[in-house]
């Protein structure tokens, strides 16, 4: 039987008490938009934006800028910081080297996975935060079991808990493209890395029309 992971999220965010610390990856502001809705009813939130899989420098720059701003102008009933992580492109380049052809959701998407949430994991664990999670969830292009099984993993590495999540669930998904309208946000049509930019320019060319990633 498969678990509804984001309706036990619903049952055990509706037992919190006092608002506990998350630290939250974010890969983008659209992303980020819905998941910061949704989850500043309950957390006191640091969004942490660490995205080293993103290669071209100025993309970088305008996402991270972007994550920045929602953080600062979305109305929120707890109050939400905004930590930027290094930028090391280099790093994730190596860590998939061999893997440039591979399609994209593949072996190379779980590298990559790995690199962010166990980076995540150890920043939570050094901040003293009581849960981590990402809003890489929201994505229906990305596989929320194989997310958060990597962030359980990174979770039990470096002793700090790891929140389970499905965010494209409920309407998550559409209403993050709703609010991307309302805040004027960034929303590009690839995930950040050389190769799915690659990726999203062919099913361009093949279709007429490139498919959003976020």
């Amino acid at each position: 039987m498969s678990v509804n992971v984001q309706k036990e999220l619903d049952a055990f965010l509706k037992g919190l008490e006092a608002p506990p610390t998350l630290l939250l990856h974010a890969c983008c502001a659209p992303c980020s938009s819905y998941v910061l809705e949704y989850l500043s009813q309950y957390f006191r939130i640091t969004l942490f934006y660490y995205n080293p899989n993103i290669t071209e420098g100025a993309e970088y720059r305008l996402r991270a800028e972007e994550a920045k701003r929602l953080v600062a102008e979305m109305p929120l009933r707890y109050p939400v910081s905004f930590l930027e992580g290094p930028y090391d492109p280099a790093r994730y380049l190596e860590a998939v080297r061999g893997m440039e052809d591979l399609p994209e959701g593949g072996a190379r998407c779980e590298v990559c996975f790995r690199m962010r949430l166990r980076e995540a994991a150890a920043h939570a664990k050094a901040g003293g935060f009581d849960y981590f999670a990402t809003t890489l969830t929201i994505s229906p292009l990305k596989n929320a079991a194989l997310l958060n099984a990597v962030g359980q993993e990174a979770g039990e590495e470096y002793g700090v808990l790891y929140l389970p999540s499905d965010f494209k669930k409920k309407g998550g998904y559409q209403r993050s493209i709703e609010l991307s309208a309302i805040y004027g946000l960034y929303r590009q049509d690839y995930c950040g890395c050389a190769f799915s930019k690659r990726d999203a320019r062919k099913r361009g060319n093949q279709t007429g029309s490139e498919e959003t990633e976020k």
